[in-house]
């Protein structure tokens, strides 16, 4: 079983990337990326919907476990200070390309990326978040990304356009998920730039021939 830093087991289906999401045991940018996928796709809330009654038998039907410290925990509950309500966040653009939850992640939309050339005809912006990379990225039409796989785990939702793997073809909405035994080369389609949120906790390795890999980064 392949371990990661993202959730310290497994993840190779959308649906174990879901129950993760219900369970509440994915890092924020992880998370922020399966809702934005949801609001992208709201047919597939009918999965975690799903998840989310059985997590809650499943909690019902937990044994009773007594309270250790029950008057100290009370007593630090009451003195605890009054949550602060969460500022109103601001409608969604009408025709705005981020979904609300990636929105408000970045506090930016898409025309305010502050992207930088990589390579040519392949843009990014990344950061560091909750020990996760965490990037957005622009590939031109056309554009081969190198041949790699990867030492951790990565997670990609495709925002507008589309690219094509040995895997098959991954549109708006769509999740990538990919890790040590997934080796792709990711070609995005010709009719328009690919953007994508990409949630990763690992470094990727460069894989196929010389040839084609000098191809790959000049672009």
């Amino acid at each position: 079983m392949t371990k990661t830093d993202m959730v310290h087991e497994q993840i190779d289906t959308i649906d174990a990337l879901m129950a993760h999401y219900v369970a509440g045991s994915l890092p924020e940018p992880a998370r922020v990326l399966v809702q934005s996928h949801l609001e992208m796709k709201p047919d597939n809330r009918s999965l975690v919907n799903s998840l989310d009654l059985l997590a809650g038998e499943a909690l019902e039907n937990a044994p009773e476990v007594a309270i250790t410290d029950r008057d100290g925990r009370l007593a630090a509950i009451f003195s605890s200070a009054s949550p602060v309500t969460a500022p109103q966040t601001a409608a969604r653009p009408e025709n705005a390309l981020f979904p609300q939850a990636l929105r408000n992640l970045l506090g930016f939309e898409a025309e305010d990326v502050p992207w930088r050339g990589r390579l040519p005809g392949f843009r990014e912006y990344s950061l560091d978040m909750d020990g996760c990379e965490v990037s957005l990225m622009w590939i031109r039409p056309g554009r081969a990304l190198p041949a790699h796989t990867h030492k951790g785990m990565e997670l990609i939702l495709i925002l507008d356009g589309a690219f094509n793997d040995e895997r098959g073809r991954f549109g708006p909405g769509d999740i990538s998920i990919a890790d040590e035994t997934v080796d792709h080369r990711p070609v995005a389609e010709m009719d328009r730039p690919c953007i994508a949120f990409a949630v990763s906790d690992g470094p990727v390795k460069l894989t196929g021939s010389f040839r084609q890999m000098i191809g790959d980064l000049i672009g």
